[in-house]
């Protein structure tokens, strides 16, 4: 068959929209119902709580938009801030300096702390100027968990140290709209007060949800935000929650899907979630390891488990490589990004992954190499993940199925 009769069949390795598991492509296909009429409840009200255990939040409530992640940022910024605000933010790939930039549109004065993509955010850095902000001039703090463009990991635990040395009572925004659901997010213990995502990364959805968590000090600032909003009013949201609907027509069939998600992964156990992302994504890092190749990202505990994005050598456009996968071998991988375009590809490893699976995407990246004239031996990578996967015990099976 030609890659366009086979390429459907393929698992997709970019790092989201992710593959959808049979259970939740079901649970989205569902007949009209009359969102209005008492059925609703019984989709909405688990939604709702099954992500806030996800996010294992006891004390913040979930608001669920028809939106994708940039939706859910849009909605932190809007119920919460006033034109002129200042934010402290970190630029450190395309995502972190797309948020920023929708800051910068709607007035707000950003502080912008600039790293070389590769790198994390530098919690000392934010240390430092949230301890000369005498004044507590600065609303909120930006952070992007994970830099989908990079495949780096910063750490949000840290930045909320950072917040609380100098006692400052600026709100902590995060978006983790590639980390949550695949790997361990805390939002009450790391002290977040507004925690974005989407459906179409870690909850191996469809995309269309934005999903956002507002702890109690971050609703207390919707009153004196000033900020326009609408669609992404909370207000209107959390009264159309207290009777079981919302202010508009809700996406009734994802939001059936996000309440099978949680379902799926609370069953899972979301420790075991995190270790099988563990598990893949370092079973791909060996196989970039036998290649000879290196990360983006700079330095081991920056790794992501939710996506890999691979340095090519010198002179190589790695977007041909990219090309060729979906050209040929009818399998999609991520392209370089930004500053990094033609300089990496990615390689998604979250949500509906096993190893078997991820086996298949280091071989067919080995083949498009070999294809495109990179000195890889066939089966190098692949023997490399093979070996991690054959001595780690750990692997549970049913996660993905």
């Amino acid at each position: 068959m030609e890659p366009d009769q086979v390429s459907f069949q393929n698992p997709v390795f970019i790092p989201g929209p992710t593959n959808i598991p049979e259970e939740l492509r079901r649970a989205c296909d569902m007949p009209t119902m009359d969102h209005r009429s008492a059925h609703f409840e019984d989709i909405l009200q688990p939604a709702l709580s099954g992500v806030k255990k996800v996010l294992k939040t006891k004390i913040a409530e979930i608001f669920l938009f028809p939106a994708t992640g940039s939706g859910g940022w849009e909605t932190a910024l809007t119920n919460t801030l006033s034109a002129g605000d200042k934010v402290l933010a970190c630029q450190n790939g395309m995502f972190s300096q797309k948020w920023i930039d929708m800051c910068e549109r709607h007035g707000l004065d950003v502080e912008v702390v600039s790293v070389p993509w590769g790198k994390g955010i530098p919690a000392d850095r934010y240390a430092e100027i949230l301890a000369a902000d005498k004044d507590h001039q600065i609303q909120v703090v930006l952070a992007t968990h994970n830099e989908t463009a990079t495949g780096v990991t910063s750490n949000i635990a840290a930045i909320r140290a950072a917040m609380d040395a100098s006692n400052h009572p600026a709100m902590l925004f995060v978006d983790g709209v590639s980390s949550i659901g695949s790997m361990d997010f805390r939002m009450d213990d790391w002290g977040v007060d507004v925690a974005v995502t989407g459906s179409q990364k870690g909850f191996m959805l469809p995309v269309g949800l934005a999903i956002t968590a507002f702890s109690p000090k971050a609703i207390a600032a919707v009153e004196s935000a000033k900020l326009p909003r609408w669609y992404f009013d909370i207000r209107d949201m959390r009264a159309g929650y207290k009777i079981n609907g919302y202010p508009y027509t809700p996406p009734v069939g994802l939001l059936n899907g996000l309440k099978t998600s949680c379902a799926m992964l609370l069953g899972e156990g979301l420790d075991n979630v995190f270790a099988r992302h563990a598990r893949i994504a370092q079973g791909v890092r060996e196989a970039i390891a036998a290649w000879g190749m290196e990360l983006c990202a700079a330095s081991p505990e920056l790794y992501s488990n939710s996506v890999s994005a691979i340095l090519t050598p010198e002179g190589f456009d790695a977007n041909a490589l990219v090309s060729h996968a979906a050209n040929k071998y009818g399998l999609a991988f991520g392209g370089g990004l930004g500053e990094v375009a033609g300089k990496v590809f990615r390689i998604g490893h979250l949500g509906s992954l096993t190893d078997v699976m991820a086996l298949s995407g280091i071989a067919t990246a080995e083949m498009c190499m070999v294809d495109l004239g990179l000195d890889i031996k066939l089966g190098s990578g692949v023997a490399a993940a093979q070996e991690y996967y054959r001595s780690d015990n750990s692997l549970s099976i049913q996660a993905a199925a």
